[in-house]
């Protein structure tokens, strides 16, 4: 899904090759005006003064590098970080999520991110699922309208959303949270559809839309430049951010929410939720975004662009996931452990210290990956990830042996399966052709005594070696075939 709060997204899989991904790097666009930068600089400053004391949360964030922008700049400077001081009473922070499709995926993971960390600050947090808003569309960032989708999808897709953010706050909580006689503040999740849903239209214009200006709305880069595209602007994409802004006051009025968090493009949807709340509360709210996540070509990471890591496991395996952190450049690798770990930062510097002297080892890397799979996987998930990178790129046995079929289907998800009846004299030759992995003929004889075949990573050389169990045939009930560098076949056995 596309999140409303606009997030970074994960580069493209490939089914064959784990390698093959494109390594994302932090978008270096501040996207606003620099009085909008102020708070962040004296947030940094503070964070310097701090390094090693108590830090307050906007302070920390910043020198993370999580916390880009916030607004409007002057209040924020004058009330925020004495807001978010340890000690003082809970805020309310939200964030939304467009289910554009029923999983959420690595550009996600910023926004969560946020959440997360103000929920260990002690604050209260809401993840806002946009069941009602994903049927109008975020025209942000967008050169056409996108398509329409029934209604029944939409809410599928919200179900899946809602079960992913569960899991994500449900690890954290059981993980990734040493209490320490600290509070971990309340989560909540959300359907904008529960108001949006029953709100009347005439009651929303004369209410909200009284309040918020046209000529805000049109000056709005994205807006200008879908207004002048051959496409244009539909009404339902124009009044998107008027029901998003909608969404800030109903979470005020109802939850006491003062603070909205979202992706960078999403400025200008959380100075509308601003504009609006203050209007018609006269309540001071706020707004703070994180960084997006880019490709390496500088695209924005995610389904639109066709190059999402999801965080669903029948999407993207943990062992996926696992693959694609562990293949980070160094030139990146910090600044993600800063973004999408809890690690204190001593602990990355040191890190960091030792992989200049062990680069060989990409400790870095090793432990970017365990952090993020175990936050979206559990701990199970991580165990499996690291089981399948011993048994596909260490050829372990023992590994293969662990594996269960989902793990193996995870593994080689593009590798044709076979069950088979073990013979009395069953060979090699036999088992390559029973699963048609070798042609017919002297070719596939050849094939095997020119050393391209392997069974559970050990290379056969002789057709007519019989299998042996315990060898060719693991205690789990399997083989791994392949032939070739890249021709995996999964053979299951049957009655042994």
């Amino acid at each position: 899904p596309e999140a409303r709060a606009r997030p970074p997204h994960g580069p493209a899989l490939s089914r064959h090759s784990p390698g093959k991904m494109a390594a994302p790097i932090l978008s270096r666009r501040c996207g606003r005006a620099a009085a909008l930068r102020v708070p962040l600089r004296r947030a940094h400053e503070q964070a310097r003064r701090a390094r090693g004391a108590a830090k307050g949360l906007l302070a920390e964030q910043c020198e993370r590098g999580l916390f880009q922008e916030v607004f409007p700049a002057r209040s924020a400077e004058e009330q925020l970080p004495g807001l978010l001081e340890p000690g003082r009473p809970p805020v309310t922070a939200y964030c939304g999520f467009d289910p554009t499709a029923d999983s959420l995926h690595v550009g996600h993971l910023l926004p969560v991110m946020a959440l997360l960390h103000f929920q260990r600050a002690g604050h209260d947090v809401i993840a806002v699922v946009g069941g009602a808003t994903a049927r109008l569309g975020d025209p942000s960032g967008r050169e056409r309208a996108r398509e329409p989708v029934p209604a029944e999808r939409v809410h599928e897709r919200a179900r899946g959303l809602r079960a992913g953010l569960g899991r994500l706050f449900e690890n954290h909580r059981e993980l990734l949270w040493a209490q320490g006689g600290r509070r971990l503040g309340r989560a909540e999740l959300l359907d904008n559809a529960a108001w949006l849903g029953s709100q009347p239209l005439l009651e929303f214009l004369g209410g909200a839309g009284g309040r918020l200006r046209m000529g805000t709305l049109l000056s709005r880069q994205s807006c200008q430049a879908r207004l002048r595209s051959p496409e244009g602007m539909s009404l339902a994409e124009f009044l998107y951010p008027a029901l998003q802004a909608y969404d800030f006051l109903h979470l005020h009025r109802h939850h006491g929410c003062r603070i909205q968090l979202g992706g960078a493009d999403q400025m200008g949807n959380i100075m509308s939720g601003y504009e609006l709340v203050t209007k018609m509360t006269g309540t001071d709210v706020f707004g703070i975004t994180v960084p997006l996540i880019t490709s390496t070509t500088g695209d924005k990471l995610g389904k639109t662009a066709g190059n999402a890591v999801w965080l669903n496991r029948d999407k993207t395996s943990p062992f996926e996931l696992y693959q694609f952190f562990v293949r980070q450049q160094d030139n990146v690798v910090e600044k993600y452990l800063k973004l999408f770990t809890f690690l204190p930062l001593e602990e990355i510097d040191h890190i960091m210290e030792m992989h200049a002297k062990e680069p060989e080892k990409w400790g870095p890397q090793k432990r970017l990956a365990a952090e993020v799979t175990k936050l979206v996987h559990g701990r199970e998930g991580l165990k499996s990830a690291k089981r399948c990178t011993k048994a596909l790129y260490y050829s372990s046995v023992e590994a293969l042996e662990e594996m269960s079929d989902q793990e193996l289907q995870e593994l080689f998800r593009q590798a044709p399966s076979a069950e088979l009846m073990l013979e009395p004299g069953m060979s090699i030759l036999d088992l390559c052709r029973k699963a048609n992995a070798i042609p017919d003929g002297p070719s596939g004889y050849q094939k095997i005594t020119d050393g391209g075949v392997s069974i559970n990573g050990i290379r056969v050389t002789n057709p007519e070696t019989v299998l042996i169990l315990g060898q060719h045939i693991l205690k789990n009930g399997v083989s791994l075939l392949r032939v070739g560098k890249k021709n995996y076949y999964i053979i299951k056995w049957l009655q042994l």
